[in-house]
């Protein structure tokens, strides 16, 4: 009795992959609210950078060292800028960007 060989069965290919929609390897808008923190944040320390320079490195803000002329100024100035920044933040948050 001979065994017959039946024909080993190859395997079905693989198929390739549906194509699928590339897309960016980051969120446009995470990027743009991440963009708006930076800025944020970098306008705050240079505003801060600037005030306290003025007030203490040249005495401005300090009584005995200052005349209260510039005393009056510092604190103009320092209410007048931190107005500044509070409007140019808000403006900022409040607007869409757009994409760069």
């Amino acid at each position: 009795m001979e065994e017959e060989k039946q024909p080993e069965q190859m395997p079905p290919a693989p198929q390739p992959p549906a194509p699928q929609e590339e897309k960016p390897p980051f969120d446009l808008e995470l990027l743009m609210y991440f963009i708006k923190i930076i800025r944020t944040v970098f306008v705050g320390l240079f505003w801060m950078l600037v005030n306290i320079f003025l007030g203490l490195y040249l005495g401005f803000a300090v009584p005995e060292e200052s005349t209260p002329g510039r005393l009056i100024f510092f604190y103009a100035w320092l209410i007048f800028s931190l107005t500044l920044f509070i409007y140019y933040i808000w403006k900022m948050w409040r607007k869409k960007e757009k994409a760069p």
